[in-house]
Order: structure tokens, then C-alpha cells, then sequence
């Protein structure tokens, strides 16, 4: 029904009440060069009449210049706006279009194939709800295609319309169709998109895109538009976690205060507590207030004004958020980037982090890898350059109140700045993983934990007794490294060295705690440091008892590192680093785990999807790559003898 018709039957004030009512749907169209995106949202825009008669004019006139359909309406060229576009019949920039239907309003981002201009395409992915993206039907999945795809998905696009075009062109071929189905599948399976919905279409001819067409009888499914108007979005919107980042504060006179933003996720009713973060400082709310009026509750995405019961410091770059659901308060995070600058990624140098409304200094400590997004393995990188993306680590001079990506678009996201030019460098989505040091101080801050334990046991010998018995000193040594650097085959080397020389030693490696003590451990943050822990106990018991012990884990991050030698007790303690870059590693894999990884059969990998912190100061550094394990193994001989440890 066109815009004049339903004014008519329900005059203007029925019209806008009936349109405001409405759901948004914000989607954008991708894919590679020429596969038809412009002229689709063109064919979607014509055929539902949303044209306006002057744009119409303008278009034809246009078409007569630029066109490259003949002597008919070149519809790409009602989203093509730029005279370069036109010139070179690419979408360079990013066009939104707005249009409504009776059942939906829509917002849409037609954005560049071009790779040149990946970064104006991710710009456009990132608010919206669906991807359509368009594969020409004869040339099939390109890389293009699936660059784009990772990007729509990384960037927490759930809803995927998989619109094979051009189907006029290769006869309406079903099994051309089904072909193109299957390829997209087998790569999809390797992306987390729970929603991807495939539609045959000839954009130029519109078929299958406003209207079902006679060509394809064989496809029974709807038309675009009408899937556009019956996909549900709704449960995709975080409505549980409260998240109020505060934009401006209000002070119009002495009797109001009041708190403006957008609501990035969560509902907020008056009465309810929030706390303030960074501060902490909790309150209620007092009121709701907006352009129309005030109201009694406001949901994400609203933009509103927020009073308090009590006075409370609270300015921009502060989030309100429910006590009992507050995101962590982190200063380092890890994030998956997608760099949009000319100039590539330095580690170390310092930049600006934009995140929800607050800024602050940052810095890349370490770049973990890069994505070939033509097959999605993981390759190693120090640096990122222009639309590459990758996964790196961030050190903030500011804490912030951020949670994962992957549960709240809004505060899992940032961009990097250049602190000279003020030019956005890459978009950024905080990673979601479980943080063991988190588990590691519930465990210690549990307010009964251990409360039952005596500490002090009726021993009648003590751990120098025990020492003196065996006529050792007992030491823990704690060799980390990499996958395959070799601290297994160092450890055992020690051992026999040890045991031939009388001297009590145990080995703990992950083989020998995971087939028993730990077997019912997997491969989470939280159950890695448990893992650690438990070896770390068990050093510390070996040690009371009078015998060494080598211990030979990964272990990926410093502070686990740092807990186990406060477990063990530092005097007794020493770190050896095992240093091997990643493709020497790599090399030496003969079970096959860092192909298995970035295949995508394993997960959380050290080296590959999960990173790994080498020791800043360990007390021995072993060149496992350029010399070989005897002469390791010697060395670490030798640092015993010198800190008389053995004789």
C-alpha cells in the first residue's frame, strides 16, 4: 500500500502513530564487486514503490549517462550516489536508505565489495541485525564472499539471507542453485551464525526479490522482502544486562540533575538500585525523562535521562549499571580487530581507546595472530595492516567497564585512535574469556574457604628434618613455554640426571595430571590455572616432604605463574622459560595438535586462538631452537650447581 493511500484511510496522525509502532530491522547488503547489491536494494526500493517521483527523474536522467543497462531505469543508481560510484559502477562509500512496508520499517547499508574498502563495509556491519549477502550465480563462492561473511559474523550478525543472484543468467538453474548452497554451507559451518537462509533471485529482472517470479518453480521458500518482514529479531537485543554509559550530565537549574545517554542494553525502571562505575557508589532511580515526557521504564536502545535518589558523583565516561550484574573492571583485555588505517598496526605505541563514552590512552602489548579470512586459519603476525584482522592485547591507563562482544554488542566494542590525527585505525570486539585469576580470588575470598582446615597439623617432623633425612635441598622448577618447545623432554633429561645422583625428584607434566589427579579438568581459563594449581600444590607438598619437583606446563599467562610461586613459596621456586618461536613449534608437532587447531577441530590452543605471556624475568632462559637439549640440559645443571642446590 503506498504512502498516500494509507494517509488517506488513516490520516497523518493515524499514519505516524501506525508507522512509530512499527519494528526497525537494520540491515546491510555485501559480497564482491559486481554481484548486484546496489541494484537489488535498487529492485527492492522500485517494486514496493518507495521511490520518490523527483529521485525517480534524477535516476533515469542519471542512468542515460552512466547507466549500463541500455535504454532501462540502471537501478543500482538509486544507492550509487557518489560521481565516482557512477563512473566506475562500484560502491565506494557506505548508502544508507530508509523505507518502511506495512509490517516493518528498515534501515539499509549498502556497502562497498571492493577489498579496498573493507573497512567502510565492517563500518556499515556493525549496528546492524541482518547481512544479505549477495553471490553472483556464476562464479559461486569467491574470497570475497567469505571475507565478508567472517566480518558480518564476527561483528555478532546473526541472521545471515544468503541471496544467490543473477539467476537469469545461468538458465534458473536449480542445481547451480543447490551447488552454490553447498559450497556456502561447508564454509559457514566453521562460523557461529545460528540463522542463514538462502534465496535464489534475479535482482535485475526481479525475480524473488518484492514478488515470486515464474522462472524458478522449483524454489517454494518467500520472497527477500518477505523474509526481510518475518525474521525475528527482537530476542537478539540484550534486555537483561543493565548498561547506561553516561553521555552528558543535566544541570539546567539547582533543582534537577540528571543523567543523559543511550541505553546500551538492559531495562531500567524508577525505584530500581544502579551502581556507578567506575566508583562503585550505588543509588536508585529517581526518574525517567524524555523528549515527550517522563515515563515509568525505558529498554535498549532508548535515549533518555536518568535521576537519582541521592547525590552521587557521577560525570561522562561513568556507567549505571544493577549492582548485582555489573561488568569487570578491566585495565587489559584481548580483542578481535579489524584494522582500517593505511598505516599498520605498532605494538607498543600508544593510541586512543573510544569505548561506549569514555576514552582513554591504550596500548598494544602483543598482536596473537592474524585471520586468513579466505579459510579462516590463524596465522602468526606482529603487526596488522589495512583490513586485516586479528586478534591482540590491550593495556589501558583506565579501567573499563566492559563486557565480551559476544553478550553485549554495545560494551564489548571500541575503536582505536590516532592520538595525533584523531583518525579511527580499527574497530575492535572484546573477546569473552573466562578469566582463571577471577576464579582464583573467589576461591580465596570465599569467606569460609578453609575455615574447617587446622594449618597448623601434629607434625612431629619438620620439612628441614624431612631435607636433612634425605640429605637433599629441595627446589621446584617451573619450565613454561610454548607447545613443543621441548620443557617435557628437558624435564625428563633432569630427572634421570637427578636420580643418578640420589637426589629425590618428581616430573609433573600435563600427560601425567590430566590422565589422573586432573582428569576432570577440560580446557577453560579456569580449569587451566586449576590444573596449574593443583601441580602447584603438589609441589609445595613435595617440597615440605624433602623432594624436588619439576614441573613442565605451558602455563600461558604471567599471573598464573606468579600464583604458583606464591603457592610454593619463592625462596624454593624458579622459573626456566624454554623459548621457541611458534613455526619451530609447529615443526615439531608430530601429533598433529597445531594442525588440528587451526583447522578448527581444537580449541583454545596456546599459540594459535589462545595466547601466551613469556616470562619477563625468568630465573634460567633456554634457547630451545638454535641448541640442542643436552646443552639445555647442562645449563640447567649448571644453575643448580651454582646456587648449590645439587653437588
Amino acid at each position: 500500500m503506498s504512502y498516500a493511500r494509507q494517509i488517506d484511510e488513516l490520516g497523518i496522525e493515524g499514519y505516524l502513530a501506525r508507522y512509530g509502532r512499527r519494528e526497525m530491522l537494520r540491515f546491510l547488503t555485501c559480497g564482491s564487486v559486481d554481484d548486484g547489491k546496489s541494484t537489488l536494494i535498487g529492485r527492492m526500493l522500485y517494486d514496493s514503490q518507495q521511490v520518490y517521483d523527483d529521485v525517480l527523474a534524477a535516476t533515469k536522467k542519471a542512468s542515460a549517462r552512466f547507466g549500463t543497462t541500455g535504454e532501462e531505469l540502471d537501478l543500482a543508481l538509486l544507492t550509487d550516489g557518489l560521481q565516482a560510484e557512477r563512473e566506475q559502477g562500484i560502491t565506494i562509500d557506505v548508502a544508507y536508505r530508509y523505507f518502511a512496508t506495512d509490517r516493518r520499517k528498515f534501515i539499509i547499508a549498502d556497502t562497498p565489495g571492493h577489498v579496498q574498502y573493507t573497512r567502510n563495509m565492517a563500518t556499515g556491519a556493525s549496528t546492524c541485525d541482518l547481512a544479505v549477502i549477495l553471490i553472483d550465480a556464476r562464479h559461486g563462492v569467491l574470497e570475497q564472499t567469505r571475507r565478508h561473511s567472517f566480518i558480518c559474523a564476527l561483528l555478532g550478525i546473526q541472521h545471515f539471507v544468503i541471496a544467490v543472484n543473477k539467476m537469469d543468467l545461468v538458465g534458473w538453474s536449480e542445481q547451480r542453485f543447490q551447488e552454490i548452497r553447498d559450497a556456502y554451507s561447508d564454509f559457514a559451518a566453521r562460523l557461529q551464525v545460528r540463522d542463514i537462509h538462502f534465496i535464489p533471485l534475479s535482482a535485475l529482472k526481479g525475480e524473488n526479490v518484492v514478488f515470486r517470479g515464474a522462472s524458478m518453480p522449483w524454489f517454494q521458500g518467500a520472497p527477500l522482502l518477505q523474509h526481510l518482514e518475518s525474521v525475528h529479531v527482537a530476542s537478539d537485543r540484550n534486555l537483561v544486562d543493565l548498561r547506561f554509559p553516561v553521555q552528558h550530565v543535566l544541570r539546567p537549574n539547582l533543582d534537577f540533575r540528571g543523567y543523559a545517554g543511550t541505553l546500551a542494553s538492559g531495562v531500567v525502571r524508577i525505584g530500581d538500585p544502579v551502581a556507578v562505575l567506575p566508583s562503585g557508589k550505588q543509588s536508585r532511580v529517581a526518574s525517567i525523562v524524555t523528549f515527550d515526557g517522563p515515563i515509568q521504564q525505558a529498554f535498549a536502545p532508548m535515549s533518555v535521562v536518568l535521576t537519582l535518589a541521592d547525590e552521587v558523583d557521577v560525570s561522562r565516561g561513568d556507567m549505571l549499571v544493577a549492582p548485582n550484574n555489573a561488568p569487570p573492571l578491566v585495565n587489559g583485555f584481548e580483542a578481535m580487530v579489524v584494522w582500517f588505517s593505511e598505516q599498520p598496526l605498532q605494538p607498543g605505541k600508544q593510541y586512543l581507546v573510544k569505548h561506549t563514552t569514555q576514552q582513554t590512552p591504550a596500548v598494544v602489548t602483543d598482536v596473537r595472530y592474524r585471520i586468513n579470512v579466505g579459510n579462516l586459519h590463524r596465522e602468526p603476525a606482529g603487526t596488522l595492516h589495512m583490513n586485516e584482522v586479528g586478534r591482540l592485547r590491550l593495556e589501558c591507563a583506565r579501567p573499563l567497564a566492559a563486557d565480551a562482544y559476544a553478550q553485549n554488542r554495545a560494551t564489548g566494542s571500541f575503536v582505536l585512535i590516532d592520538r595525533l590525527t584523531n583518525g579511527t585505525l580499527a574497530a575492535g570486539m572484546i573477546v569473552e574469556r573466562k578469566v582463571a585469576e577471577d576464579t582464583v580470588q573467589r576461591r580465596r575470598g570465599s569467606a569460609d574457604a578453609g575455615s574447617n582446615v587446622r594449618l597448623q597439623h601434629r607434625r612431629k617432623v619438620t620439612a628441614a628434618e624431612r631435607a636433612q633425612h634425605l640429605g637433599q635441598r629441595p627446589f621446584v622448577l617451573w619450565i613454561t613455554g610454548l607447545p613443543r618447545a621441548g620443557k617435557s623432554t628437558i624435564a625428563y633429561g633432569l630427572e634421570k640426571w637427578l636420580f643418578d645422583r640420589h637426589h629425590h625428584v618428581q616430573v609433573l607434566d600435563g600427560e601425567i595430571l590430566r590422565s589422573g589427579l586432573n582428569r576432570d579438568l577440560g580446557f577453560s581459563g579456569a580449569d587451566r590455572w586449576e590444573n596449574q594449581r593443583r601441580a602447584a600444590e603438589i609441589a609445595r607438598l613435595n617440597l615440605e616432604s624433602g623432594i624436588s619437583t619439576v614441573v613442565a606446563l605451558v602455563s600461558p599467562l604471567a599471573f598464573e605463574r606468579r600464583q604458583a610461586r606464591e603457592i610454593v613459596g619463592g625462596r624454593h621456586f624458579f622459573e626456566l622459560f624454554c623459548d621457541a618461536p611458534l613455526e619451530a613449534c609447529e615443526a615439531r608437532d608430530e601429533d598433529g595438535l597445531y594442525a588440528r587447531a587451526r583447522a578448527g577441530e581444537l580449541g583454545n590452543v596456546t599459540g594459535v586462538d589462545a595466547p601466551y605471556e613469556p616470562p619477563a624475568q625468568p630465573e634460567l632462559h633456554l634457547d630451545t631452537l638454535h641448541d640442542s637439549a643436552a646443552d639445555n640440559l647442562q645449563k640447567v645443571v649448571a644453575f643448580l650447581r651454582e646456587r648449590k642446590l645439587v653437588k
